[in-house]
């Protein structure tokens, strides 16, 4: 997996990671798959995107939550 294709820029949405060239971050591809679209989708609505930056997204996203750090997942009541 190609790391470059993930770059973070304090100039470029805040620093949060994107794919390279885009504005497209990470937690936008998370979102939206997780939201239910698939990956046909993702490329359709951001034509500079690609699979391999989809793919990276995921891997840097797996990456980040093997650091040794708890996430408390609170509980929302409807």
């Amino acid at each position: 997996m190609d790391n470059k294709l993930i770059v973070s820029n304090p100039s470029i949405m805040m620093g949060k990671p994107v794919i390279a060239g885009t504005r497209i971050t990470v937690e936008l591809i998370l979102e939206k798959f997780a939201a239910g679209e698939t990956i046909e989708q993702l490329l359709e609505a951001h034509p500079r995107l690609t699979e391999e930056g989809i793919l990276a997204a995921f891997h840097f996203a797996s990456q980040a939550l093997r650091a040794d750090v708890v996430y408390p997942i609170v509980e929302r009541n409807p």
